[in-house]
C-alpha cells in the first residue's frame, strides 16, 4: 500500500476510534485476566491506542505505560478519564527504542491483532526479542490476536460489509497475499455527508509460526485459549496466547 507507515492508521482513525471499533469489547475481563498473571508491577502495552485496557489495568494497581507510533492516538488517550494514569510513549514497537536502554517490565501485552501491524516475518520476530529483553525473569507477554482467514485462502480479494443502516454504511476492501500472509485493507464509511477512509496493512501469523516466533526469542509457552474468560481455542475466532521468560 503506497503512502502507508506504521503510524498511518492511528493517525487516521484516532479521532473517531472507540466510535469505529463499536466502543470496543467491555475491559474488564481482560482487565482480570492480566492481573490474575501479574497482580502488581509494571506493564507495556504495544499499540495502547486509547487505553481501553490500559487505564483500567493502572486503576487495578499496576504501572502501565503504553507505546504507540501515532500521536494522534496518543493525543485521544490523554483526553480520556484515567488517562493521566498511563504513561504515553510515542514510538515503534518494533524495536522498544526510545523506552529506556535498561527499562524492564512484568508484563508486555498487545490487543486487538496489533502484533500484526507490523508487515514483515522479520519485524514480528525482531519485535518478540525486543520485548523478551525487556521482560523480568518469570515475566509475561499476552498476545490477542486473530485467527488466519482460512475461508479466504484462495481469494485475492474481498469485500465485507460490518455496518448497513439507513443513513451510513461501513465496509472493508481487502487485498490478499496469501504467500506473504498479508492484507491491503481501507475501512471505509459512507454517509450523506462524507467518506472516510481508513487504510491498514497487516501480517497475520499461524498460531504454530507464532509458537516458533516466541521460541526464538527465548519465550516459553503457558496457554493458548479463545478469550479472556478461557475456552479451548480450536483454530477458528480470536486467540488469547501467552508466553513467559524464564526465571532467573
Amino acid at each position: 500500500m503506497r503512502d502507508y507507515d506504521i503510524s498511518t492508521y492511528g493517525d487516521r482513525a484516532a479521532a473517531e476510534y472507540d466510535v469505529l471499533m463499536g466502543g470496543g469489547e467491555a475491559p474488564e475481563p481482560a482487565v482480570t485476566f492480566l492481573t490474575s498473571l501479574v497482580p502488581e508491577g509494571d506493564a507495556l502495552e504495544l499499540g495502547v491506542g486509547t487505553g481501553r485496557v490500559a487505564i483500567p489495568l493502572a486503576r487495578a494497581g499496576l504501572r502501565v505505560a503504553g507505546i504507540d507510533s501515532s500521536t494522534a492516538m496518543l493525543a485521544e488517550l490523554a483526553k480520556k478519564p484515567g488517562g493521566d494514569a498511563v504513561e504515553p510513549l510515542h514510538g515503534d514497537f518494533l524495536n522498544l527504542a526510545g523506552i529506556g536502554a535498561d527499562r524492564t517490565f512484568d508484563l508486555v501485552y498487545s490487543l486487538c491483532s496489533t502484533l500484526y501491524f507490523l508487515c514483515g516475518q522479520e519485524d514480528q520476530v525482531r519485535c518478540f526479542r525486543a520485548v523478551a529483553e525487556r521482560l523480568r525473569p518469570g515475566g509475561y507477554v499476552v498476545l490477542e490476536l486473530g485467527s488466519p482467514p482460512y475461508r479466504r485462502m484462495n481469494e485475492r480479494q474481498y469485500v465485507d460489509a460490518f455496518q448497513v443502516d439507513a443513513d451510513e454504511a461501513a465496509f472493508f476492501l481487502s487485498l490478499h497475499d496469501p504467500l506473504a500472509q498479508r492484507v491491503d485493507r481501507q475501512q471505509i464509511v459512507v454517509d450523506e455527508r462524507r467518506t472516510r477512509l481508513v487504510p491498514i496493512s497487516f501480517r497475520y501469523i499461524w498460531p504454530s509460526e507464532l509458537d516458533l516466533m516466541a521460541a526464538l526469542a527465548g519465550l516459553t509457552p503457558v496457554t493458548r485459549q479463545s478469550g479472556w474468560t478461557g475456552g479451548e481455542f480450536t483454530g477458528v475466532g480470536r486467540h488469547i496466547s501467552v508466553y513467559r521468560a524464564g526465571t532467573a
